[in-house]
């Protein structure tokens, strides 16, 4: 009887350390969260219209960690941030440095962003969009070193408290989002299109300790985060959602990745009582699903990473090049003279650039396809209709934003997401027609092995 007894117990703390799903032990998982709020002035991303630096803090940034370790020991990591973009020199550093201290390697690093229009410049990110004065150049400079820094603290303290947890998958809706390429005699425009594509689903990640409390909940949505345009600091309405989630579910972190919102924006905008109204509608989407019986998520976590060279346009002549740098557009200037230098020095412009795509399967319960760039909606629509909607969470604003990634529709349109942005991401000229289809057959690679 006393051995019946001390087996009973040995079984409820064993489970009750290693809880299961399926007879399976679940993943081990943790989470870190590191602020990342500048200590002073700063220039501002997103906006080519501002002529100064920041003049305050409405709401902290942070850098967003989720761990995730099979039963193997290998682990992924999953890393949110309130900035606008993380630029291919940052997120390779950030890379490297995680590879080098746990061993994590590039296929299960997925870097993010909330894309907020109201978070400090990185450098290389919009490269010619902004002419900065020394002084503000060499603070940008600084944070942007610092940054690789704070994202591995960030997982450096998920890996610490790294512990068996129950995930769980729901789909919420949120629907402030509208498509903002407007049809008109003159061409598309940037404005309210009540016909065009929206994503108005909000996926969410639940992840919960043994004991039953939420440990972390990471979701998203497919909006840009422009309601402001202020000199204030924030994460915008993706900053006062993850603020609201973690007020309401208490010892929870709230982490928010960008879906494919290139073309879709936050309407009505520009007042700080949106954005903090469009955050608890989102929050409050999240909550409802957490609210409701949602889907078991299981491991293992297998990863794929890959860059292909996604063709651009026929590149410009040197006189036309030579021509641009003569103009009176500051943007168009800096970016002719740049690539002009490139022509010295290499005697050929890029015709393709590398593009990041990464796939994340939790054995058939869940898959995450992460594009870089800001793609517009018609991805996620795309990848849901070949790949299903109710398991598929579609993320965007991933591992590279290098500029805008249009659909063939869209890049045959025109218009700032099919062609005018490309200026400021310092791409020489469109992407190629082929844009899309070597998008999707990627994926479509990836996903079947």
């Amino acid at each position: 009887m006393r051995f019946g007894r001390m087996l009973s117990r040995f079984l409820l703390f064993s489970f009750a350390l290693f809880p299961v799903y399926g007879g399976e032990p679940l993943m081990r998982v943790g989470v870190g969260k590191v602020n990342i709020t500048p200590s002073g002035s700063i220039w501002m991303a997103g906006y080519a219209s501002r002529d100064k630096p920041s003049e305050g803090i409405l709401l902290d940034l942070y850098v967003k960690a989720l761990v995730f370790e099979n039963s193997d020991g290998s682990r992924s990591a999953l890393l949110t941030s309130d900035v606008l973009g993380l630029p291919a020199n940052v997120s390779h550093r950030i890379a490297e440095n995680v590879q080098a201290e746990f061993g994590i390697p590039r296929e299960s690093l997925m870097l993010t962003s909330s894309h907020t229009h109201s978070g400090p410049v990185l450098f290389n990110n919009l490269r010619d969009m902004y002419d900065l004065a020394p002084e503000e150049a060499r603070k940008i400079q600084e944070y942007t070193e610092a940054f690789p820094d704070k994202a591995l603290e960030a997982i450096r303290l998920a890996v610490a408290n790294l512990e068996p947890c129950a995930l769980e998958w729901g789909i919420g809706n949120a629907g402030f989002g509208k498509n903002r390429r407007k049809y008109t005699l003159e061409g598309v425009t940037n404005d309210f299109n009540p016909i065009g594509p929206v994503d108005h689903d909000v996926p969410m990640l639940k992840v919960s300790r043994a004991d039953g409390s939420v440990k972390a909940v990471a979701f998203g949505y497919a909006c840009h985060n422009t309601t402001l345009a202020i000199f204030l600091l924030n994460g915008d309405y993706a900053g006062f959602a993850q603020s609201h989630v973690e007020e309401k579910v208490p010892g929870a972190v709230a982490l928010f990745a960008m879906g494919c919102g290139g073309d879709i924006n936050p309407l009505p905008r520009g007042t700080i009582e949106q954005a903090k109204e469009y955050g608890r509608r989102l929050g409050e989407a999240v909550l409802t699903v957490l609210g409701n019986e949602m889907d078991e998520v299981s491991g293992p976590l297998r990863t794929a990473y890959r860059e292909i060279p996604l063709a651009l346009s026929e590149p410009p002549t040197r006189e036309t090049l030579e021509q641009q740098a003569k103009g009176p557009n500051g943007v168009v200037k800096r970016r002719a003279e740049r690539l002009l230098k490139q022509l010295d020095e290499k005697g050929m412009l890029d015709t393709t650039y590398p593009f990041p795509i990464q796939v994340w399967k939790f054995s058939d319960t869940l898959l995450v396809t992460a594009l870089g760039g800001e793609s517009v909606v018609d991805y996620s629509l795309r990848l849901k209709y070949d790949f299903g909607r109710e398991k598929q969470w579609v993320v965007s604003y991933a591992n590279d934003v290098c500029g805008y990634i249009p659909s063939l529709r869209v890049l045959r349109e025109g218009g700032y997401e099919g062609e005018g942005s490309q200026v400021y991401y310092g791409h020489h000229g469109p992407w190629a027609p082929t844009i899309e289809q070597d998008i999707l057959a990627a994926v479509h690679e990836m996903v079947g092995k």
